[in-house]
């Protein structure tokens, strides 16, 4: 019923424009009868994206207020392109057509490059200060390697905020209210400073209720930016700005799926379902009494009730400049930044309680010096030095198992890159970049292990029911009797229950240096005044790095080779728009982060280099200007992947593991082969369909939008098991706006995820209770929305 239901009303709408249908003042030509042109600065320097030659969507600054976009979890409602979840406390997970991270920590990197104001920041953290009062959102896909920052073999995200208007007094305010309690508050002031400088002001405040029965998937944050720019002289423009984010709340939440439950004597591994609705959340009276169903092996009795004072209280500061200086030769761009993370939150979504402390500090420079028409050249060369330091203390408490990780990562990257288009006529252009990267970083951590270890055999399985479970504590000396310490390696009984607590250490004292070439080579051909055709190939590189895991505590680079054709065009006086691109990634040592069993025989987490794999496909994007009103267009995308080299490695236990991919037995050892199946949070079709008409009603108008996403099915979670493959499914939005001629202020009242399907965004397994959970999207929400400007 609910199928029906979402394709009719996806027959019922009309066809999607693209991302960049309502464009801000700011970044769009005036009005006209056609298609607005958009200015993006993604290859650093303004263009059009009409006349872009490189793979980008654009969201502009109206479209994100329109969309309730407030974190980058929601960027892929309007991104067929990405796939974004929130893992656990303030993590954010970023895909880029089957490329990503299902979880990043403070010694691992992402995948997708994160870029705010021209900053590149190396923690997914920092990313939650940087929805509100923007310009606009490119999204680039495929390898930046050569004019972006530190690893973007899978893309990159540019967050560009909203910059100051020299010499005006203005600004706006946006606020509304749904279900779920949901208010959000959002505006900005830009203050003239003489006729040649200004202040802008900028600030969002948001509330919501949690999604789930138990308060988890709640959203309690609040951020301030505050930017001055100054045209000191006609040929040196400096801007300043500085801003700060805190996120509170409980967190994101998931549910559990269901568990394995293995009979030794039958030797049958059997799913059995929770029978938990999504949304009752791990920490409702309902899934607590069903986790105390669940057997711990290796406790010999069953589990316990999670603790349940999960929170987040995490603080980010960040300050950056950018300081142009127009010469006769070209223009000299300077970008200094730092940025600061104070991370404090607790969370649950494995089915264990995460306890992050951790503190992480970035320097970073750039400078760019670009010119135009030097004989027939255009050029860009540039230099980038970054400098980040992590401080962490993390606790994983399993009850049977506490993990107590104690580490400081330091990294200092520095590269030189260059940018060369040859102007071969007036029709056709040569690119050649190449980039210069050397990376070095250093490690000094330990991870300390402590395990309950039932000795007591009944019946063939560990039986131990009064022995205590581990609480989740800041320090292993912080757990109480019967708990005994012993040295690493050694073991003590905990009283009289037929178990010992075994201390296990994994020092990591040790440094990685890498230096690498990539580069970008190109063409660019005007088939006609309003047609582009291009074609590129550029290689990507991402460094290696730690893990806190034994058997895995280093990792290898990656590294990405792409190949990308595409034709752009505008046909009918601008009022038809029809983009094609084609892409094909071929990639060698591909990073996986995942949690998993270590070397030891330990839950841990760490990251895995994955052979070859290769990811293909096509997106085509239409618009159409059926009227000065009404705009309709459709977006869709192709993505064929696999993996062709992919095994890893875990010790045989009790139980065979759990898996969906085939395995082998060698010794103490399961060999398992992911080779030939496709990569994660990578649908094989994703459609973005959406229609929008303006109705005049004397000097007022009407705007109705509707739109509608359809992704085909894919794995979410690293084992592949078929609980974490997400169904096909359709997620359709709409709303009306009422305002007048103007736009200088306006109501409306909006629906997102009509069908109210709440699909797994990410599936997860937690071994010590052979259960598995699901963090799912959000369901149905409504509201209300009002919005002024001066």
């Amino acid at each position: 019923m609910r199928r029906a239901l979402s394709i009719g009303t996806a027959m019922g709408m009309a066809l999607s424009a693209h991302q960049v249908f309502a464009q801000s003042a700011d970044n769009a030509m005036p009005q006209t009868d056609g298609i607005e042109e958009i200015v993006v600065t993604a290859q650093r320097k303004e263009e059009t994206a009409q006349r872009a030659g490189i793979a980008i969507d654009v969201i502009s600054g109206n479209t994100l207020l329109e969309k309730g976009v407030t974190s980058a979890s929601d960027l892929g409602k309007i991104a067929p392109s990405l796939t974004i979840a929130r893992n656990g406390g303030a993590n954010t997970v970023l895909f880029v057509r089957g490329v990503g991270n299902f979880t990043v920590n403070g010694y691992s990197d992402p995948a997708i490059a994160f870029n705010y104001d021209g900053v590149y920041l190396g923690r997914p953290t920092s990313t939650t200060s940087a929805f509100f009062d923007l310009q606009r959102i490119e999204v680039l896909k495929g390898p930046q390697g050569t004019l972006y920052g530190r690893n973007a073999t899978g893309g990159a995200i540019n967050v560009i905020p909203a910059r100051p208007v020299l010499g005006e007094f203005s600004g706006f305010v946006n606020a509304s209210y749904g279900n779920y309690d949901a208010k959000s508050l959002q505006g900005a002031i830009n203050v003239p400073m003489g006729e040649n400088g200004a202040l802008r002001v900028s600030g969002a405040i948001t509330r919501r209720d949690g999604f789930n029965d138990d308060g988890t998937s709640d959203d309690r944050s609040e951020a301030l930016r505050v930017q001055m720019m100054s045209e000191l002289t006609p040929n040196l423009t400096v801007r300043v700005a500085a801003d700060y984010t805190r996120s509170g709340g409980i967190g994101a939440g998931s549910d559990y799926i269901g568990s394995f439950q293995y009979n030794p004597v039958t030797r049958v591994d059997r799913f059995v379902l929770s029978g938990l609705p999504v949304g009752t959340g791990l920490f409702s009276p309902r899934s607590q009494a069903y986790r105390q169903t669940l057997f711990n092996g290796a406790a010999g009795r069953t589990a316990a009730p999670l603790d349940d004072d999960i929170y987040q209280n995490n603080r980010l500061y960040g300050a950056n400049a950018e300081i142009t200086w127009k010469t006769d030769l070209g223009t000299l761009t300077v970008l200094p930044a730092w940025r600061y993370s104070d991370l404090d939150n607790k969370f649950g979504v494995p089915a264990f309680i995460g306890y992050i402390q951790e503190k992480d500090e970035q320097f970073s420079l750039e400078a760019r010096f670009a010119g135009e028409r030097v004989g027939i050249f255009d050029y860009i060369l540039g230099a980038y030095y970054y400098d980040e330091s992590v401080k962490g203390n993390y606790t994983f408490g399993q009850q049977s198992l506490n993990a107590y990780q104690t580490f400081q990562s330091d990294t200092k990257s520095y590269a030189l890159f260059s940018r060369l288009t040859a102007n071969i006529g007036d029709r056709l252009r040569a690119i050649g970049g190449i980039r210069y990267t050397h990376d070095k970083k250093d490690f000094a951590g330990q991870a300390d292990v402590f395990i309950v270890r039932c000795n007591v055999v009944v019946a063939g399985r560990p039986n131990c029911p009064t022995v205590p479970l581990l609480p989740v504590t800041d320090s292993a000396e912080q757990l109480p009797a019967p708990f005994v310490l012993a040295p690493a390696g050694q073991a003590r009984p905990i009283g009289a229950t037929g178990a010992v607590l075994i201390h296990a250490a994994t020092p990591v004292d040790t440094g990685l240096t890498k230096s690498k070439i990539t580069w970008r080579a190109g063409a660019e051909f005007d088939v006609t005044p309003t047609s582009l055709l291009y074609a590129s190939v550029e290689t990507g590189f991402r460094s290696g790095g730690f893990s806190l895991a034994q058997g895995y505590e280093t990792f290898a680079p990656e590294y990405i080779t792409a190949y990308t054709v595409g034709l752009k065009n505008r046909f009918f006086n601008n009022r038809v728009q029809l983009n094609i691109e084609g892409f094909l990634w071929k990639y060698r040592d591909q990073q996986i982060n995942h949690t998993g069993i270590d070397t030891a025989g330990n839950q841990g987490q760490f990251t895995e280099n994955a052979g070859k794999s290769t990811n293909k496909g096509f997106e085509v994007e239409a618009q159409f200007k059926a009227t000065r009103t009404t705009l309709l267009g459709a977006q869709v995308q192709y993505l064929d992947t696999e993996y062709s080299e992919f095994t890893y490695q875990e010790p045989v236990g009790a139980a065979p593991p759990i898996t969906g991919c085939p395995y082998t037995v060698t010794g103490s050892t399961n060999t398992i082969n992911c080779a030939g199946f496709p990569a994660y949070q990578a649908p094989r079709w994703t459609i973005n369909l959406k229609g929008e008409q303006t109705i005049p009603v004397g000097d007022y108008k009407f705007v109705l939008s509707a739109d509608t996403q359809y992704k085909s099915s894919n794995y979410t979670g690293f084992q592949f098991l078929p609980q974490f493959k997400a169904p096909s499914n359709w997620v359709s939005n709409a709303s009306v706006t009422f305002s007048p001629e103007s736009s200088r202020w306006s109501i409306g009242a909006f629906v997102r995820n009509i069908e109210n399907n709440r699909i797994i965004t990410a599936g997860q397994l937690y071994a010590s209770l052979r259960s598995i959970t699901g963090v799912y999207s959000a369901p149905r929400t409504y509201g209300v929305q009002a919005s002024a400007k001066f």
